[in-house]
């Protein structure tokens, strides 16, 4: 409710207004105002309003632009309450930067483009900022690169500004169950326990991301997944964001079945490195066939080269990469003169 203050002679001024958000108990309260009151503190010093609470609301006391900003922040926190029964500090912080940003119609425009990711996550280099734009851009979304690129990682942190900002009403993280190189052999445990080392990665990334407790609790209230691409078949995705890792070690039927998955208000994220296929055969790589077949499809899919220049890991692994690939152009111009060493 919106209301202007009277002066001393009865007249309205609109000096200051006042607006009101909702809260649906005192979970949600007290999950908004934060421990000890942090996250009231921080919405007050950086809002520029009064806040108090009255019963289950939440009163804005301000400046008409100050309230409406705080207003529209408040209820986007309540939103990120009620999908994740929490909320964190950096979900403040990252939730202020956007609305800072929306002043400025530059920086809005290039927040609208790459997706406002979580705090001190974003793209590092220029083949990283064109991967982010595809994926917010795009419907299908396929990216090969070398290793240490931050293919899974900034398709998972995509997929969670996604998830927080309502476009999405779950995550879906999926990788082919091969082995690099090495048999495993027999593993002991349920279906789950068994194929849980091939996800490592990805949960890796969601820890990295979000912390291991919150991952958790997302996991457990099924708003993220984490699955075998077995698991895809059969099934159709709708409002979900679906990320395929280690894509060159799909078959060419898995890579049809899991493009063929997506339903409505879906998005589809693609990663593999086209140098380290684990099949037995290279050329049956599902992903390499359909990096050619979708290369011409044209609107709403989009292929996106990352490169060892966009190594953000240890300075080293780039050395190492160039040096691999120094080697096998090497190996590949012997063989083809008939040199080939025995």
């Amino acid at each position: 409710m919106t209301g202007a203050k009277e002066n001393g002679n009865g007249a309205a001024t609109d000096a200051l207004v006042s607006q009101t958000v909702g809260v649906r108990g005192r979970d949600e309260l007290q999950a908004l105002l934060g421990d000890f009151d942090c996250h009231f503190r921080t919405l007050r010093d950086r809002l520029g309003v009064k806040l108090y609470t009255k019963g289950m609301e939440v009163h804005i006391v301000g400046p008409p632009s100050d309230v409406s900003r705080a207003h529209d922040v408040i209820n986007d926190l309540m939103r990120l309450i009620r999908k994740e029964g929490t909320l964190t500090e950096d979900d403040v912080r990252e939730r202020l930067e956007q609305s800072a940003a929306g002043g400025d119609d530059e920086n809005a425009s290039a927040g609208s483009e790459l997706l406002p990711l979580l705090p001190h996550v974003a793209p590092r280099t220029e083949g990283q900022e064109e991967y982010l734009r595809s994926i917010a851009q795009t419907d299908v979304t396929l990216c090969y690169g070398p290793a240490g690129t931050g293919k899974t990682f900034l398709s998972v942190a995509a997929a969670i500004s996604h998830f927080k900002r309502g476009m999405v009403s779950r995550i879906v993280l999926t990788r082919p169950a091969v082995e690099a190189g090495e048999s495993l052999g027999f593993l002991p445990g349920t279906l789950v326990e068994k194929v849980n080392p091939y996800l490592v990665p990805l949960f890796d990334a969601l820890n990295d991301i979000l912390g291991f407790d919150r991952a958790r609790k997302l996991i457990e209230r099924g708003v993220v997944e984490v699955a075998p691409l077995a698991f895809m078949r059969g099934r159709s995705l709708n409002n979900s964001f679906i990320i395929l890792d280690e894509a060159q070690n799909t078959t060419y039927p898995q890579m049809k079945m899991f493009l063929t998955r997506m339903g409505r208000g879906s998005r589809a994220v693609v990663t593999g490195d086209i140098t380290q296929i684990d099949l037995e055969r290279r050329e049956n790589s599902g992903f390499v066939c359909a990096l050619g077949i979708l290369k011409n499809l044209g609107q709403g899919v989009r292929i996106v080269e990352l490169k060892e220049s966009d190594v953000v890991r240890n300075p080293i692994v780039q050395r190492i990469i160039n040096a691999y690939n120094r080697y096998e152009s090497h190996r590949m111009q012997q063989h083809q003169g008939g040199g080939e060493e025995q």
